[in-house]
């Protein structure tokens, strides 16, 4: 292939990942074979959206070898093993969807794949042993675990997938048919467990939480009293748009004196601007998932690596709002009980990105309350990985 053609659909399966929600922020990393000695990868620590050829990185699948002022993705050497391993594949994509990160929790892969699942995937779906992103345990575990199967996703614990095929289009059919297939498995998880039948996750966060607290699963909550918002420091000034129906509203960040008859969790945005000056904006997540881990109300402790680096150590829960400023210290989130988690960050993307990872870390919990589970990542490793995205790779994503 032409090392331009190759970087060309590299960037637009970039973009395709941001848009179907495979990734956040500069996660996850995609890559195409150029022949039988290099291929073209992904940089490292930079957003998907507006990456340009000369951002797209030349590697030798030999040696990992590679040229030029832009360092390639860390995790290049995982792409060579696959195209070390399998001469027919062209295409690598290494996500960090939703519902197979959730697998990636639990003790074990998928053992056995039926009808379209076995046709796009193969055999089974293999669980890679757990390393710190980029480092050479990670990728050892992911090559034994593309040694002993031949299907074409691996699922890397506490981490993500790992999907390939012997072109863009193959690749994301695998990726799709792989979240697909994981949510299948928590489903029938579900049913083996409880006895009860359930076809959607919505229904499966509700089961778990009816299970967990002996109460009612029911997890809607009144959105008209939700807000996400945005702080202008230098004007002193909040402003909340209400998660219903669009409303925006102002707050003093001073005297918390305000325009309109403001309810609800607002108070909640006041505490944490105060308590945290380098946040700007917060974002509601009222996601099911969310909503049903704040309904258990337990604090979250990292299952997956993104949620270390992007939330924290451990997310809270704050049982009232003027709880939320002491609650969330240290960390990017808070769960507010009964009602989802506030998200926030200095720029408007970290807080939405937050949040992204938010809901598939409280799947992932959840997830653990069905199937047999890891420990949760070593919170020494935790802490390295927050201190180095807070460091290294959020800056790098905000250039």
């Amino acid at each position: 292939m032409d090392i331009l053609e190759a970087k060309n659909i590299v960037i637009a399966a970039g973009e395709k990942l941001v848009e179907e929600g495979l990734i956040a922020r500069t996660w996850g990393n995609i890559s195409a074979r150029v022949d039988d000695k290099t291929f073209v990868i992904t940089p490292s620590g930079k957003p998907y959206i507006g990456l340009t050829p000369d951002d797209i990185v030349e590697v030798a699948i030999e040696d990992l070898a590679w040229e030029g002022d832009v360092k390639p993705s860390s995790e290049k050497g995982i792409h060579a093993e696959v195209y070390k391993k399998y001469t027919d594949a062209n295409f690598v994509i290494h996500t960090h969807q939703k519902v197979a990160s959730s697998v990636s929790v639990l003790k074990k892969g998928i053992d056995v794949l039926a009808g379209e699942a076995e046709k796009v995937i193969g055999s089974n779906i293999l669980l890679a042993a757990y390393g710190l992103p980029g480092t050479g345990k990670l990728r050892k575990g992911v090559t034994a675990a593309l040694h002993a199967s031949t299907s074409k996703a691996t699922v890397m614990a506490h981490h993500g997938a790992l999907c390939y095929g012997k072109d863009a289009e193959e690749a994301f059919e695998v990726a799709s048919m792989l979240e697909k297939t994981s949510e299948e498995y928590l489903l029938a998880g579900a049913k083996e467990k409880y006895g009860v039948a359930v076809d959607t996750l919505d229904a499966f966060c509700e089961l778990v939480v009816s299970k967990v607290t002996g109460e009612s699963g029911n997890l809607s909550v009144d959105k008209s009293a939700l807000y996400d918002s945005e702080c202008d420091r230098e004007a002193g000034n909040i402003k909340l748009t209400n998660c219903a129906n669009g409303e925006e509203m102002n707050i003093d960040l001073a005297t918390g004196a305000c325009d309109s008859n403001i309810y609800g969790t607002a108070a909640a945005h006041r505490a944490i601007y105060l308590s945290q000056p380098k946040f700007n904006y917060i974002v509601h997540n009222s996601d099911t998932e969310t909503v049903a881990v704040s309904t258990i109300g337990k604090n979250m402790r990292p299952l997956l690596d993104d949620f270390a680096q992007l939330c924290g150590t451990k997310v809270k829960v704050a049982k009232n709002e003027a709880d939320c400023g002491k609650k969330i210290k240290g960390k990017n989130a808070v769960l507010l009980k009964d009602r989802g988690a506030l998200c926030c960050g200095g720029v408007k993307s970290d807080a939405e990105a937050v949040s992204m990872i938010m809901s598939k870390a409280s799947l992932a919990q959840l997830a653990t309350n069905v199937y047999d589970a890891a420990k949760p990542i070593n919170p020494i490793e935790a802490l390295l990985m927050r201190v180095i995205y807070l460091k290294k790779y959020s800056k790098q994503a905000e250039k």
